[in-house]
């Protein structure tokens, strides 16, 4: 029973890491940073071509 105890006392390295956790951090946040710049051009465009057929300036285009 001892030598269980000792054994489960010495293990080393089991789980993550900080390092390991930084990194999935860092690699979630260049994710979501290429997500919304992405959809942020996408959304831009959209508020435009909308603002431009409101105000009346491209009638004739097909809004």
């Amino acid at each position: 029973m001892l030598a269980r105890i000792r054994r489960t006392a010495t293990r080393s390295d089991e789980g993550a890491s900080a390092v390991e956790y930084g990194l999935l951090i860092a690699a979630i946040a260049a994710v979501i940073v290429g997500i919304v710049f992405g959809l942020g051009t996408l959304v831009k465009n959209s508020f435009s071509k909308t603002s431009s057929c409101i105000s009346g300036a491209s009638a004739t285009s097909g809004c």
